[in-house]
């Protein structure tokens, strides 16, 4: 009897997953959520918007993005999957950077 209540585990299983919701047409790109500064480099000039940042992030593939003013306090542990957008005192971008 055990071997029948697996097979009807599994392929409940199995029907359940097919029913899982695809992520939307046209969204934006998967990120693998490793930073890559270079794919933000556009930002750079410009003021953090919630436009540009997330433009910036999914250009870097990075999972989560903070941005940064000069006096802002933030904290040091390095995150691979992180783009930090650094702003100079008149509030545009001034560095992208990965951590």
């Amino acid at each position: 009897m055990r071997p029948l209540t697996l097979a009807a585990t599994l392929a409940a299983l199995t029907a359940l997953t097919a029913c899982a919701p695809m992520p939307p047409a046209g969204g934006p790109p998967p990120v693998s959520g490793v930073c890559n500064a270079d794919g933000a480099r556009s930002a750079i000039g410009m003021a953090p918007s919630p436009d540009v940042v997330e433009r910036a992030r999914v250009g870097s593939g990075s999972a989560t993005v903070r941005v940064l003013g000069p006096n802002d306090a933030a904290t040091m542990d390095f995150r691979p999957d992180r783009l930090n957008l650094i702003t100079n005192d008149r509030g545009a971008i001034t560095t992208a950077r990965c951590g």
